[in-house]
Protein backbone atom coordinates (compact mmCIF):
# COMPACT_ATOMS: atom_id res chain seq x y z
CA UNK A 1 0.00 0.00 0.00
CA UNK A 2 1.39 3.33 -0.97
CA UNK A 3 0.80 6.19 1.49
CA UNK A 4 0.91 10.02 -0.21
CA UNK A 5 3.00 12.08 1.69
CA UNK A 6 3.57 15.06 0.49
CA UNK A 7 1.05 15.86 -1.48
CA UNK A 8 -3.01 14.76 -1.59
CA UNK A 9 -6.34 14.51 -3.81
CA UNK A 10 -8.51 17.04 -2.20
CA UNK A 11 -12.64 16.29 -3.47
CA UNK A 12 -14.37 20.13 -4.65
CA UNK A 13 -17.63 19.53 -3.95
CA UNK A 14 -20.96 21.43 -5.75
CA UNK A 15 -21.68 24.46 -3.24
CA UNK A 16 -25.29 25.44 -2.96
CA UNK A 17 -24.52 28.86 -4.67
CA UNK A 18 -28.26 30.11 -4.02
CA UNK A 19 -30.15 29.93 -0.85
CA UNK A 20 -30.97 26.43 -0.33
CA UNK A 21 -30.81 25.12 -3.81
CA UNK A 22 -30.25 21.34 -4.49
CA UNK A 23 -28.44 21.43 -7.74
CA UNK A 24 -26.68 23.50 -10.64
CA UNK A 25 -25.70 22.30 -14.09
CA UNK A 26 -22.06 22.59 -15.27
CA UNK A 27 -22.51 24.78 -17.84
CA UNK A 28 -18.28 25.34 -18.68
CA UNK A 29 -15.14 23.93 -17.56
CA UNK A 30 -12.42 26.92 -17.36
CA UNK A 31 -9.71 23.66 -16.67
CA UNK A 32 -8.49 20.51 -17.46
CA UNK A 33 -6.76 17.69 -15.88
CA UNK A 34 -3.06 18.00 -15.36
CA UNK A 35 -3.85 22.02 -15.05
CA UNK A 36 -2.17 24.07 -12.12
CA UNK A 37 -4.94 25.82 -10.10
CA UNK A 38 -4.65 28.21 -7.59
CA UNK A 39 -6.56 29.79 -4.59
CA UNK A 40 -9.56 31.98 -5.94
CA UNK A 41 -9.06 30.79 -9.32
CA UNK A 42 -12.36 30.34 -11.69
CA UNK A 43 -12.66 26.51 -12.59
CA UNK A 44 -16.11 26.50 -13.92
CA UNK A 45 -19.18 28.03 -14.60
CA UNK A 46 -22.70 26.38 -13.02
CA UNK A 47 -26.36 27.70 -13.55
CA UNK A 48 -29.05 27.29 -10.83
CA UNK A 49 -32.56 27.66 -10.98
CA UNK A 50 -31.58 31.51 -10.75
CA UNK A 51 -28.55 32.29 -12.59
CA UNK A 52 -25.13 31.12 -13.91
CA UNK A 53 -22.12 31.37 -11.26
CA UNK A 54 -18.89 30.86 -11.43
CA UNK A 55 -16.80 28.79 -9.05
CA UNK A 56 -13.65 29.45 -7.73
CA UNK A 57 -11.09 26.92 -6.31
CA UNK A 58 -10.78 27.28 -2.87
CA UNK A 59 -6.72 26.06 -2.87
CA UNK A 60 -3.84 25.31 -4.56
CA UNK A 61 -3.10 22.10 -6.64
CA UNK A 62 -3.05 20.32 -10.09
CA UNK A 63 -6.26 19.05 -11.37
CA UNK A 64 -6.35 15.77 -11.48
CA UNK A 65 -9.85 14.38 -12.65
CA UNK A 66 -13.23 16.35 -13.49
CA UNK A 67 -15.76 14.57 -12.55
CA UNK A 68 -18.69 15.42 -14.84
CA UNK A 69 -18.95 16.70 -18.52
CA UNK A 70 -20.35 20.14 -19.15
CA UNK A 71 -24.19 19.59 -19.59
CA UNK A 72 -24.42 17.18 -16.42
CA UNK A 73 -26.72 18.46 -13.77
CA UNK A 74 -25.31 17.61 -10.37
CA UNK A 75 -26.34 17.45 -6.98
CA UNK A 76 -25.27 20.32 -4.57
CA UNK A 77 -22.49 18.38 -2.09
CA UNK A 78 -21.70 15.55 -4.61
CA UNK A 79 -17.44 16.24 -5.63
CA UNK A 80 -17.33 17.41 -9.28
CA UNK A 81 -13.61 18.01 -9.23
CA UNK A 82 -10.67 16.08 -7.91
CA UNK A 83 -7.39 18.21 -7.23
CA UNK A 84 -4.01 17.29 -5.78
CA UNK A 85 -2.49 19.88 -3.39
CA UNK A 86 0.67 19.69 -1.13
CA UNK A 87 4.37 19.59 -1.79
CA UNK A 88 4.13 16.95 -4.17
CA UNK A 89 1.62 18.68 -7.11
CA UNK A 90 4.37 20.57 -9.01
CA UNK A 91 4.85 16.83 -9.78
CA UNK A 92 1.28 15.74 -10.33
CA UNK A 93 1.55 15.51 -13.95
CA UNK A 94 3.94 13.10 -14.81
CA UNK A 95 2.68 11.06 -11.97
CA UNK A 96 -0.85 11.20 -13.22
CA UNK A 97 -0.83 7.82 -14.99
CA UNK A 98 -0.02 6.21 -11.78
CA UNK A 99 -2.68 8.04 -9.08
CA UNK A 100 -4.79 7.69 -11.52
CA UNK A 101 -5.01 3.92 -11.50
CA UNK A 102 -5.59 4.23 -7.93
CA UNK A 103 -8.70 6.51 -8.22
CA UNK A 104 -11.87 5.63 -8.05
CA UNK A 105 -14.63 6.13 -11.19
CA UNK A 106 -16.15 9.08 -12.18
CA UNK A 107 -19.13 8.16 -10.50
CA UNK A 108 -17.49 7.60 -7.42
CA UNK A 109 -16.08 10.74 -6.24
CA UNK A 110 -13.10 10.06 -3.98
CA UNK A 111 -12.76 11.28 -0.54
CA UNK A 112 -9.31 12.41 1.20
CA UNK A 113 -8.62 9.92 3.82
CA UNK A 114 -8.51 12.20 6.91
CA UNK A 115 -12.16 13.65 6.05
CA UNK A 116 -15.13 11.16 6.59
CA UNK A 117 -17.80 11.04 4.15
CA UNK A 118 -21.18 12.78 4.60
CA UNK A 119 -23.96 11.02 5.51
CA UNK A 120 -26.35 12.06 2.24
CA UNK A 121 -26.23 15.10 -0.42
CA UNK A 122 -25.12 17.91 2.21
CA UNK A 123 -25.48 21.50 0.95
CA UNK A 124 -21.73 23.19 1.36
CA UNK A 125 -20.99 26.64 0.77
CA UNK A 126 -17.81 28.42 -0.80
CA UNK A 127 -16.65 29.75 2.18
CA UNK A 128 -14.04 28.03 2.93
CA UNK A 129 -10.98 31.33 4.30
CA UNK A 130 -7.98 32.01 2.76
CA UNK A 131 -4.95 29.37 2.17
CA UNK A 132 -1.67 30.20 1.84
CA UNK A 133 -1.25 31.11 -2.14
CA UNK A 134 1.94 32.15 -3.61
CA UNK A 135 -0.24 34.46 -5.58
CA UNK A 136 0.38 38.41 -4.68
CA UNK A 137 -2.91 40.40 -4.49
CA UNK A 138 -3.49 43.95 -4.10
CA UNK A 139 -4.24 45.27 -0.87
CA UNK A 140 -7.75 45.60 0.42
CA UNK A 141 -9.64 48.16 2.76
CA UNK A 142 -10.02 46.16 6.23
CA UNK A 143 -9.41 42.34 7.18
CA UNK A 144 -9.71 39.53 4.24
CA UNK A 145 -12.69 37.04 5.22
CA UNK A 146 -14.08 34.14 4.01
CA UNK A 147 -16.27 34.79 1.04
CA UNK A 148 -19.65 33.05 -0.16
CA UNK A 149 -19.54 31.95 -3.93
CA UNK A 150 -20.96 34.92 -5.63
CA UNK A 151 -19.03 37.08 -4.13
CA UNK A 152 -15.69 35.07 -4.65
CA UNK A 153 -16.93 34.57 -8.24
CA UNK A 154 -16.66 38.63 -8.15
CA UNK A 155 -12.65 38.50 -7.30
CA UNK A 156 -11.96 35.32 -9.47
CA UNK A 157 -10.25 35.30 -13.19
CA UNK A 158 -13.16 34.87 -15.51
CA UNK A 159 -11.08 33.59 -18.35
CA UNK A 160 -10.34 30.46 -16.45
CA UNK A 161 -6.94 30.82 -16.09
CA UNK A 162 -3.92 30.79 -13.39
CA UNK A 163 -2.84 34.75 -12.36
CA UNK A 164 0.60 34.85 -12.99
CA UNK A 165 2.19 34.37 -9.26
CA UNK A 166 4.60 37.67 -9.81
CA UNK A 167 2.06 39.97 -10.09
CA UNK A 168 -1.56 41.10 -8.27
CA UNK A 169 -5.07 39.82 -10.08
CA UNK A 170 -6.34 42.86 -11.80
CA UNK A 171 -9.66 44.18 -9.95
CA UNK A 172 -12.31 44.53 -12.49
CA UNK A 173 -16.34 43.45 -12.24
CA UNK A 174 -18.14 40.04 -13.90
CA UNK A 175 -19.12 42.20 -16.99
CA UNK A 176 -15.94 44.09 -17.40
CA UNK A 177 -14.02 41.12 -17.54
CA UNK A 178 -16.67 39.01 -19.56
CA UNK A 179 -15.72 42.69 -22.24
CA UNK A 180 -12.12 41.94 -21.63
CA UNK A 181 -12.19 38.20 -22.81
CA UNK A 182 -14.24 38.67 -25.62
CA UNK A 183 -12.47 41.05 -27.09
CA UNK A 184 -9.17 39.51 -26.50
CA UNK A 185 -7.81 42.05 -23.91
CA UNK A 186 -5.67 40.68 -20.82
CA UNK A 187 -6.42 42.81 -18.14
CA UNK A 188 -3.02 42.59 -16.24
CA UNK A 189 -1.34 44.59 -19.15
CA UNK A 190 -4.07 47.74 -17.99
CA UNK A 191 -3.50 51.08 -16.36
CA UNK A 192 -7.09 51.06 -14.43
CA UNK A 193 -9.00 54.33 -14.23
CA UNK A 194 -11.21 53.77 -12.00
CA UNK A 195 -11.53 54.16 -7.95
CA UNK A 196 -9.47 51.98 -5.99
CA UNK A 197 -7.68 51.09 -9.25
CA UNK A 198 -10.55 48.86 -10.50
CA UNK A 199 -10.59 48.79 -14.42
CA UNK A 200 -14.00 50.01 -16.14
CA UNK A 201 -15.04 49.31 -19.39
CA UNK A 202 -13.24 52.53 -21.06
CA UNK A 203 -10.51 51.21 -20.09
CA UNK A 204 -11.08 47.84 -21.63
CA UNK A 205 -12.15 49.63 -24.72
CA UNK A 206 -8.99 51.78 -25.12
CA UNK A 207 -6.78 48.82 -25.10
CA UNK A 208 -8.08 47.12 -27.04
CA UNK A 209 -7.76 48.94 -29.98
CA UNK A 210 -4.36 48.55 -29.53
CA UNK A 211 -3.98 44.94 -29.79
CA UNK A 212 -2.67 44.01 -33.00
CA UNK A 213 -5.46 41.52 -33.94
CA UNK A 214 -8.65 42.03 -31.70
CA UNK A 215 -11.58 39.59 -31.94
CA UNK A 216 -14.37 40.49 -33.51
CA UNK A 217 -17.20 41.97 -31.68
CA UNK A 218 -18.61 39.78 -28.81
CA UNK A 219 -21.08 37.38 -29.88
CA UNK A 220 -24.59 37.38 -28.41
CA UNK A 221 -24.48 34.85 -24.97
CA UNK A 222 -26.60 32.34 -27.39
CA UNK A 223 -24.40 32.17 -29.41
CA UNK A 224 -20.94 31.75 -26.83
CA UNK A 225 -22.67 28.76 -24.76
CA UNK A 226 -24.49 26.38 -27.05
CA UNK A 227 -28.19 25.66 -25.48
CA UNK A 228 -28.64 21.87 -24.94
CA UNK A 229 -29.01 19.48 -27.30
CA UNK A 230 -32.66 18.53 -27.35
CA UNK A 231 -33.86 14.98 -27.06
CA UNK A 232 -34.26 14.66 -30.55
CA UNK A 233 -33.43 16.91 -33.46
CA UNK A 234 -35.82 17.84 -35.88
CA UNK A 235 -34.95 15.71 -38.94
CA UNK A 236 -38.57 15.23 -40.20
CA UNK A 237 -40.00 14.21 -36.46
CA UNK A 238 -42.99 15.90 -35.59
CA UNK A 239 -42.27 15.93 -32.20
CA UNK A 240 -39.47 17.21 -30.18
CA UNK A 241 -38.52 17.48 -26.47
CA UNK A 242 -36.84 19.98 -24.43
CA UNK A 243 -36.04 19.38 -20.86
CA UNK A 244 -37.10 21.98 -18.60
CA UNK A 245 -34.38 23.09 -16.00
CA UNK A 246 -32.15 25.74 -14.94
CA UNK A 247 -34.50 29.10 -14.99
CA UNK A 248 -36.49 28.39 -16.93
CA UNK A 249 -37.71 25.56 -14.60
CA UNK A 250 -37.67 27.92 -11.59
CA UNK A 251 -39.63 30.32 -13.78
CA UNK A 252 -42.65 28.18 -14.55
CA UNK A 253 -42.68 27.14 -10.66
CA UNK A 254 -43.13 30.52 -9.74
CA UNK A 255 -45.71 31.67 -11.99
CA UNK A 256 -47.49 28.59 -11.39
CA UNK A 257 -47.31 29.37 -7.37
CA UNK A 258 -48.54 32.80 -7.98
CA UNK A 259 -51.05 32.51 -10.41
CA UNK A 260 -52.95 30.44 -7.94
CA UNK A 261 -51.62 31.77 -4.33
CA UNK A 262 -52.08 35.54 -5.34
CA UNK A 263 -55.84 36.77 -6.66
CA UNK A 264 -55.09 38.38 -9.52
CA UNK A 265 -56.92 41.92 -10.84
CA UNK A 266 -55.31 43.83 -14.07
CA UNK A 267 -56.59 47.13 -14.83
CA UNK A 268 -55.72 49.32 -18.22
CA UNK A 269 -55.22 52.45 -19.33
CA UNK A 270 -54.28 54.17 -22.40
CA UNK A 271 -52.15 57.16 -22.28
CA UNK A 272 -50.75 59.88 -24.51
CA UNK A 273 -46.80 59.96 -24.02
CA UNK A 274 -45.67 62.43 -26.31
CA UNK A 275 -44.48 65.22 -23.84
CA UNK A 276 -42.88 61.75 -21.95
CA UNK A 277 -41.11 61.30 -25.41
CA UNK A 278 -39.49 64.88 -25.77
CA UNK A 279 -38.34 64.98 -22.70
CA UNK A 280 -36.28 61.63 -23.11
CA UNK A 281 -34.76 62.87 -26.17
CA UNK A 282 -34.04 66.21 -24.14
CA UNK A 283 -32.49 64.28 -21.27
CA UNK A 284 -30.29 62.47 -23.49
CA UNK A 285 -28.47 66.29 -24.05
CA UNK A 286 -28.16 67.06 -20.82
CA UNK A 287 -24.23 67.18 -19.43
CA UNK A 288 -25.73 65.15 -16.38
CA UNK A 289 -27.41 62.25 -18.04
CA UNK A 290 -24.23 61.76 -20.83
CA UNK A 291 -22.86 58.40 -20.41
CA UNK A 292 -25.99 56.92 -19.36
CA UNK A 293 -29.17 54.81 -20.72
CA UNK A 294 -31.58 57.38 -21.42
CA UNK A 295 -34.80 55.80 -22.84
CA UNK A 296 -38.84 55.66 -21.94
CA UNK A 297 -38.32 52.96 -19.41
CA UNK A 298 -36.09 55.40 -17.49
CA UNK A 299 -39.20 57.68 -16.80
CA UNK A 300 -41.72 55.01 -16.70
CA UNK A 301 -39.80 53.38 -13.65
CA UNK A 302 -39.44 56.98 -11.71
CA UNK A 303 -43.47 57.71 -12.53
CA UNK A 304 -44.18 54.30 -10.97
CA UNK A 305 -41.72 55.03 -7.87
CA UNK A 306 -43.30 58.79 -7.82
CA UNK A 307 -46.80 56.74 -7.81
CA UNK A 308 -46.02 54.53 -5.10
CA UNK A 309 -44.82 57.58 -3.05
CA UNK A 310 -48.11 58.80 -3.17
CA UNK A 311 -49.61 55.34 -2.68
CA UNK A 312 -47.18 53.80 0.18
CA UNK A 313 -49.69 50.93 0.84
CA UNK A 314 -49.54 49.14 -2.53
CA UNK A 315 -46.19 48.53 -1.67
CA UNK A 316 -46.68 45.32 0.72
CA UNK A 317 -46.21 41.46 0.73
CA UNK A 318 -49.04 39.40 2.23
CA UNK A 319 -47.74 36.93 5.23
CA UNK A 320 -49.92 33.57 4.82
CA UNK A 321 -48.23 31.97 7.60
CA UNK A 322 -48.84 35.34 10.21
CA UNK A 323 -52.13 36.49 8.56
CA UNK A 324 -50.43 39.66 8.24
CA UNK A 325 -49.90 42.12 5.52
CA UNK A 326 -46.21 43.50 5.48
CA UNK A 327 -46.05 47.29 4.37
CA UNK A 328 -42.85 48.03 2.84
CA UNK A 329 -41.02 51.44 3.55
CA UNK A 330 -38.57 50.58 0.72
CA UNK A 331 -38.92 49.57 -2.75
CA UNK A 332 -37.32 46.92 -4.79
CA UNK A 333 -37.88 47.86 -8.79
CA UNK A 334 -37.32 44.76 -10.31
CA UNK A 335 -37.16 45.00 -14.04
CA UNK A 336 -38.32 41.76 -16.37
CA UNK A 337 -35.55 41.05 -18.92
CA UNK A 338 -35.66 38.13 -21.30
CA UNK A 339 -32.11 36.26 -21.53
CA UNK A 340 -31.24 33.29 -23.13
CA UNK A 341 -31.88 31.37 -20.55
CA UNK A 342 -35.11 32.45 -19.90
CA UNK A 343 -37.10 35.21 -18.26
CA UNK A 344 -35.14 36.43 -14.94
CA UNK A 345 -36.31 39.51 -12.98
CA UNK A 346 -33.34 41.31 -11.11
CA UNK A 347 -34.26 44.38 -8.98
CA UNK A 348 -33.01 47.69 -8.11
CA UNK A 349 -32.34 48.03 -4.18
CA UNK A 350 -33.69 50.73 -2.71
CA UNK A 351 -34.67 52.76 -5.96
CA UNK A 352 -37.33 54.90 -4.43
CA UNK A 353 -34.03 56.62 -2.77
CA UNK A 354 -32.17 57.54 -6.24
CA UNK A 355 -32.11 60.12 -8.37
CA UNK A 356 -32.83 60.41 -11.81
CA UNK A 357 -29.14 59.71 -12.91
CA UNK A 358 -28.56 57.44 -10.64
CA UNK A 359 -31.59 55.04 -11.63
CA UNK A 360 -30.50 55.66 -15.36
CA UNK A 361 -27.07 54.34 -14.19
CA UNK A 362 -28.53 50.83 -12.11
CA UNK A 363 -31.16 50.34 -14.71
CA UNK A 364 -28.23 50.31 -17.32
CA UNK A 365 -26.17 47.70 -14.99
CA UNK A 366 -29.16 45.36 -14.05
CA UNK A 367 -29.74 45.50 -18.10
CA UNK A 368 -25.86 44.76 -18.97
CA UNK A 369 -25.42 42.34 -16.57
CA UNK A 370 -28.62 40.25 -17.42
CA UNK A 371 -27.61 40.03 -21.24
CA UNK A 372 -24.28 38.83 -20.46
CA UNK A 373 -25.85 36.41 -17.78
CA UNK A 374 -24.36 37.49 -15.07
CA UNK A 375 -26.73 38.39 -13.36
CA UNK A 376 -26.43 36.67 -8.96
CA UNK A 377 -28.88 35.29 -7.21
CA UNK A 378 -29.24 38.44 -4.96
CA UNK A 379 -29.71 40.35 -7.82
CA UNK A 380 -32.92 38.63 -8.25
CA UNK A 381 -34.32 38.01 -3.92
CA UNK A 382 -36.49 40.91 -1.87
CA UNK A 383 -37.97 42.51 -4.94
CA UNK A 384 -41.41 44.82 -4.00
CA UNK A 385 -42.93 45.43 -7.08
CA UNK A 386 -41.56 44.80 -11.02
CA UNK A 387 -41.53 46.47 -14.50
CA UNK A 388 -42.26 44.16 -17.64
CA UNK A 389 -41.73 46.04 -21.11
CA UNK A 390 -43.59 43.94 -23.55
CA UNK A 391 -43.60 46.95 -25.96
CA UNK A 392 -40.11 45.97 -26.96
CA UNK A 393 -42.12 43.00 -28.77
CA UNK A 394 -44.50 45.14 -30.58
CA UNK A 395 -47.04 43.97 -27.93
CA UNK A 396 -49.52 46.33 -27.11
CA UNK A 397 -49.95 45.21 -23.78
CA UNK A 398 -51.06 42.19 -21.87
CA UNK A 399 -52.18 40.88 -18.16
CA UNK A 400 -48.76 40.16 -16.65
CA UNK A 401 -48.33 37.72 -13.42
CA UNK A 402 -46.98 38.63 -10.22
CA UNK A 403 -43.25 38.07 -8.82
CA UNK A 404 -44.05 35.96 -5.84
CA UNK A 405 -44.19 37.56 -2.60
CA UNK A 406 -44.84 40.86 -4.90
CA UNK A 407 -48.04 43.27 -4.83
CA UNK A 408 -47.97 44.73 -7.58
CA UNK A 409 -46.74 44.52 -11.23
CA UNK A 410 -46.73 47.28 -14.57
CA UNK A 411 -46.47 46.32 -18.17
CA UNK A 412 -45.66 48.58 -20.73
CA UNK A 413 -47.37 48.31 -24.24
CA UNK A 414 -45.13 49.43 -27.58
CA UNK A 415 -45.38 53.28 -28.29
CA UNK A 416 -46.90 54.14 -31.54
CA UNK A 417 -47.85 57.00 -33.56
CA UNK A 418 -51.77 57.04 -32.99
CA UNK A 419 -54.75 59.64 -33.81
CA UNK A 420 -55.47 60.98 -31.00
CA UNK A 421 -57.79 64.01 -29.76
CA UNK A 422 -55.32 66.04 -28.52
CA UNK A 423 -56.52 70.27 -27.94
CA UNK A 424 -60.09 69.35 -29.44
CA UNK A 425 -58.17 67.93 -32.55
CA UNK A 426 -57.40 64.48 -33.67
CA UNK A 427 -53.42 64.29 -34.39
CA UNK A 428 -51.14 62.05 -34.92
CA UNK A 429 -48.95 61.63 -30.91
CA UNK A 430 -47.32 58.75 -29.06
CA UNK A 431 -49.46 56.46 -27.71
CA UNK A 432 -49.31 53.17 -24.82
CA UNK A 433 -51.05 51.15 -22.83
CA UNK A 434 -50.45 50.42 -19.50
CA UNK A 435 -51.43 47.24 -17.26
CA UNK A 436 -51.01 46.79 -13.88
CA UNK A 437 -51.80 43.74 -12.26
CA UNK A 438 -51.72 43.49 -8.30
CA UNK A 439 -52.72 40.83 -5.75
CA UNK A 440 -56.11 41.60 -4.52
CA UNK A 441 -55.68 40.59 -1.08
CA UNK A 442 -53.35 43.57 -0.59
CA UNK A 443 -54.91 45.90 -2.87
CA UNK A 444 -58.20 46.86 -4.01
CA UNK A 445 -59.59 48.60 -7.09
CA UNK A 446 -59.48 52.00 -5.33
CA UNK A 447 -55.63 51.87 -4.29
CA UNK A 448 -54.75 49.81 -7.60
CA UNK A 449 -56.80 51.91 -9.85
CA UNK A 450 -54.86 55.92 -7.81
CA UNK A 451 -51.69 54.06 -8.75
CA UNK A 452 -51.98 53.30 -12.22
CA UNK A 453 -53.99 56.89 -12.99
CA UNK A 454 -50.95 58.47 -11.20
CA UNK A 455 -48.37 56.71 -13.33
CA UNK A 456 -50.29 57.62 -16.66
CA UNK A 457 -50.66 61.20 -15.72
CA UNK A 458 -46.72 61.48 -15.07
CA UNK A 459 -46.20 60.21 -18.51
CA UNK A 460 -48.98 62.35 -20.15
CA UNK A 461 -47.53 65.66 -18.28
CA UNK A 462 -43.69 64.67 -17.04
CA UNK A 463 -43.54 67.88 -15.20
CA UNK A 464 -45.59 66.15 -12.29
CA UNK A 465 -42.55 64.12 -11.39
CA UNK A 466 -41.10 67.77 -10.14
CA UNK A 467 -44.49 68.81 -8.64
CA UNK A 468 -45.27 65.53 -7.05
CA UNK A 469 -41.81 64.59 -5.45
Amino acid sequence: MTTMTEASVREFKMPDVGEGLTEAEILKWYVQPGDTVTDGQVVCEVETAKAAVELPIPYDGVVRELRFPEGTTVDVGTSIIAVEVGGGAAQAPAEQPQAAAAQPQPQAAAEPADEPKPEGRQPVLVGYGVSTSSTKRRPRKGPEVAFPAPARAIQAELNGHAPAVDRPRPLAKPPVRKLAKDLGVDLAAITPSGPDGVITREDVHAAATTVTAPETVAQAPAATRPAPAPVAAHDGARETRVPVKGVRKATAAAMVGSAFTAPHVTEFVTVDVTRTMKLVEELKQDKEMQGLRVNPLLLIAKALLVAIKRNPDVNASWDEANQEIVLKHYVNLGIAAATPRGLIVPNIKDAHDKTLPQLAEALGELVSTAREGKTSPGAMQGGTVTITNVGVFGVDTGTPILNPGESAILAIGAIKLQPWVHKGKVKPRQVTTLALSFDHRLVDGELGSKVLADVAAILEQPKRLITWA
